[in-house]
């Protein structure tokens, strides 16, 4: 009998807030409390100033990266639809000790974030993501 084959757990994710896309390797097993670690690591190293809600200088406000894990809590959501970030995002209800391959996360998936306050409810997470607008060749040669 061969012996049996494991799918590659690794997933490469994209993590999604305002204008800001991280692209994050990960493990399905690794539970949400590791992703929120490893994105916090991220977000401190890349952007110490901050992350900008929009391309738009008149509507951005930059959002500071907390300082550790223990003063705030990510929620994380997925598309509503994969083909299409602007019909918006449905919450992941997650424990922060639930695997992140169980809860709907795959390879190449889109997950938006939010910060929240350690003590507040998940479901008032408001996920802000700019999604690009891609012109067609036609539109810039006009």
């Amino acid at each position: 009998m061969p012996p049996k084959t494991l799918e590659d757990p690794e997933l490469s994710i994209r993590l999604k807030y305002g204008i800001h896309t991280i692209f994050l390797i990960a493990m399905a097993d690794w539970s949400f409390s590791r992703l929120t670690t490893e994105l916090l690591s991220v977000l401190q190293d890349r952007y110490p100033k901050g992350l900008s809600t929009s391309t738009n200088p008149a509507e951005s406000q930059v959002t500071p990266v907390p300082a550790n894990d223990s003063e705030v809590k990510i929620a994380y959501a997925l598309p509503k639809n994969p083909n299409d970030l602007e019909q918006g995002w449905k919450p992941i209800k997650a424990a922060e000790t639930d695997a992140i391959g169980k809860k709907g996360l795959s390879d190449m998936c889109s997950v938006a974030f939010a910060f929240l306050k350690p003590d507040a409810d998940e479901a008032s997470a408001e996920f802000v993501v700019e999604v690009p607008i891609i012109e067609d060749e036609e539109e810039q040669g006009s």
